[in-house]
């Protein structure tokens, strides 16, 4: 794994739906267990619990732990710093929580059909 500092091109995110804590490390040269203490600091990086506790990583969350880790390695912002960054950029009418939720809801609906059709 490449040193957090260094100032390098990260690799794309591949155009999967869900990606799991060691992939996530790999795309954004962080440590697994970075990203696991971040879940404890910023709110909005909220990624899906399934079997056994597994954390799951939406595409969304991958781009959060880029935003920041940008924050903290590059810009050198702390932990407090950059939660304060990131729920200023938040947008006004914050009204994405519920849509959110029904997103997420609709994925995991499309994951069943899926799994129906291949059957």
């Amino acid at each position: 794994m490449l040193d957090p500092a260094d100032n390098f091109e990260l690799p794309p995110i591949p155009g999967k739906r869900y990606f799991t804590i060691g992939e996530v490390s790999e795309l954004c040269a962080v440590k697994p267990h970075v990203l696991r203490y971040w879940e404890q600091e910023f709110p909005r990086l909220n990624p899906v619990k399934r079997r056994g506790n597994r954390r799951y990583f939406r595409r969304q969350d991958v781009v959060l732990v880029r935003q920041i880790r940008n924050l903290l390695y590059v810009e050198g912002f702390t932990i407090s710093g950059a939660r304060n960054k990131l729920a200023m950029d938040e947008p006004a009418n914050n009204t994405g929580g519920r849509s959110d939720v029904v997103k997420t809801l609709i994925e995991n609906l499309e994951d069943v059909l899926t799994l129906l059709d291949q059957r």
